[in-house]
């Protein structure tokens, strides 16, 4: 039985967060923003935009396998009733009182900043991936239990004997590309709301259950060979900026986006799977950060994007602003306030000492 705490899928997770931040500020500097519901920059900065064409096919599957792996984790613990009332309170509760209160924020700023008529219908915006998260849970739980059953039995040790070959993670692929062939998504990026979005993040998902219950091989696989995947990552990455123009066909997106994740994997078992201080805060931090960032982001850009600055300093500005502002709330309010803890998935109980037990779950790893 796996007991062996996973600090590099906290850090993993909380890294996500932090990316999550600079991905969608850059999005204001691009000349399609207000196409996908974003405040737009009057001045661009649209060579910004290539680092982040490189996290973009990655970012949000690595999510979904981190989430699946939390839910492993889980289940080692609890049965599927205590699993389903612990994710209704940490995904499902966070998401309709966010399409509720946190989502119309930053709409109504939207609408105020391009003085249109106020308005509001109940939408999930960036908190999207929780809905699709907790529709996963429902979907693949008795998958799941099914499995733990018979973990260590034959089905196990052909998939831990599997995953202890370099192809092993790499022939995943295979699934992500047919998806790409029958959803046959305009482009592998938007997976917001989209039925590609839904399909992908479903596979990812199961499969990040899958690889955590493969044992160490796994682990042991994209540690031995991070470097193998981090070269094949950046070749397929090459091809799309060079010869595709960033608009390679699904099947090489999905290749190259797996490669993205098993060289972080990899790289991430090795460097970061060690405990802190500052991991304990952010994990905990990370979750409510990602809930209200937006009306964080889009307050930011109506008050600094009309300053008469350099466009580099706006972004600098906007950036330092969601996060400090973001912080602020989280710490003197979510935080402090015992009522509004659970609404932004944290526990009901307020302690002056921040907790610190160290458990063997990873954190509920739940961003956008």
């Amino acid at each position: 039985m796996t007991t062996e705490r996973r600090y590099d899928i906290d850090w993993l997770r909380v890294i996500a967060i932090g990316l999550l931040l600079i991905y969608h500020i850059a999005i204001i500097f691009q000349p399609w923003a207000m196409m996908i519901g974003f405040i737009r920059s009057d001045e661009l900065m649209e060579p910004l935009w290539k680092p982040m064409t490189m996290l973009n096919v990655w970012r949000i599957p690595l999510l979904f396998y981190v989430s699946g792996m939390g839910v492993y984790f889980a289940i080692r613990k609890r049965n599927w009733k205590e699993l389903l009332l612990e994710r209704s309170k940490r995904i499902l509760l966070p998401f309709l009182f966010g399409m509720i209160a946190i989502v119309p924020l930053h709409f109504l700023v939207f609408q105020e900043y391009y003085h249109l008529p106020l308005g509001y219908f109940a939408h999930p915006a960036h908190l999207w991936f929780l809905g699709n998260i907790f529709g996963y849970v429902l979907i693949l739980l008795p998958l799941f239990y099914y499995l733990k059953k018979i973990e260590e039995g034959r089905f196990w040790r052909g998939i831990s004997t599997f995953m202890s070959h370099p192809i092993g993670p790499l022939s995943i692929s295979a699934f992500f590309i047919l998806e790409t062939i029958l959803v046959k998504p305009q482009v592998f990026e938007m997976y917001a709301q989209t039925w590609h979005g839904f399909f992908l993040g479903l596979l990812a998902f199961f499969f990040g259950f899958l690889l955590v219950y493969s044992g160490k091989t796994f682990w042991q696989t994209v540690l031995k060979w991070r470097w193998l995947y981090l070269g094949l990552a950046a070749a397929f990455y090459m091809v799309r900026l060079m010869v595709f123009q960033l608009k390679s066909p699904g099947y090489l997106v999905a290749i190259e986006s797996n490669c993205w994740i098993f060289a972080v994997f990899g790289f991430g078992y090795k460097y970061l799977n060690r405990p802190g201080a500052a991991l304990s805060y952010l994990s905990q931090a990370a979750y409510p950060i990602y809930i209200i960032h937006m009306f964080v982001l889009y307050a930011g850009a109506m008050i600094i994007l009309p300053l008469e600055i350099p466009v580099f300093v706006k972004f600098i500005s906007i950036l330092v602003f969601t996060g400090t502002v973001s912080y602020l709330i989280y710490e003197f309010i979510i935080w402090r306030i015992g009522f509004l803890r659970p609404l932004f998935g944290l526990k009901w109980k307020f302690n002056k000492t921040r907790e610190t037990k160290i458990t063997t779950e990873p954190a509920d790893p739940l961003p956008s």
